[in-house]
């Protein structure tokens, strides 16, 4: 994987929607509160996310991957597609995603069963992951279910791996009290202002 040597573009910048726009569009209008926003996030915060993954990293766990956007990026990144698993829990992106990255381990299943998913598709067997990247909306869950899916990414996670998530608040999508609870500390990676809607990204990790 080549180290990253510039940040990401801050110009505004035409938002390409990519394959599987209208699909996405639709899976919205069909279960709105699965499905976080109504389009598949936009170049500049795709740039976003895959800039906060760690410089060495080469074995990615994606959750929530939509119709592929940080899948394609992750790849273009130079992430092998042996080296990232993939989940998705709706079965028209899930479908989507299998026939679009051939390569790439795609699971159809619950990001809270992640270790279970990573230990029966031999994603382990290499090793733990350098990074968690996730599309999923955490902000529109309680508590209970942020902390199923934060303990399951740590549990496949190096000791100095990271999540990386984005969110369309203000603020971080999980409270600090839950941070703590779980031993983990969160720092904002950046804003992405032209995606639709506009969205930021955090950064979660091990306290030291």
């Amino acid at each position: 994987m080549q180290p990253q040597t510039a940040k990401p573009d801050d110009h505004r910048a035409k938002e390409s929607k990519g394959p599987g726009a209208w699909k996405f569009f639709l899976q919205w209008l069909n279960d709105p509160l699965s499905v976080a926003a109504c389009s598949p996030s936009g170049q500049q915060l795709t740039r976003r996310m895959i800039w906060e993954l760690p410089r060495d990293a080469k074995r990615v766990v994606e959750l929530g991957a939509g119709t592929g956007v940080f899948t394609d990026a992750l790849l273009k990144q130079g992430i092998e597609p042996s080296n990232l698993l993939v989940l998705e829990l709706n079965d028209s992106f899930y479908q989507h995603l299998k026939t679009r990255f051939p390569g790439v381990r795609v699971y159809r299943g619950d990001a809270c069963k992640l270790k279970m998913i990573a230990n029966a598709t031999g994603f382990l067997e290499e090793g733990p992951a350098d990074a968690v990247i996730s599309g999923l909306g955490l902000l529109s869950m309680n508590r209970q279910m942020q902390a199923q899916i934060l303990a399951a990414a740590f549990s496949v996670l190096k000791p100095e791996g990271r999540y990386i998530q984005f969110t369309y608040g203000p603020r971080s999508p999980v409270s600090r009290e839950l941070l703590s609870e779980l031993g983990l500390s969160v720092r904002r990676g950046g804003f992405a202002f032209w995606n639709l809607p506009p969205a930021s990204v955090y950064v979660f990790s091990r306290d030291r």
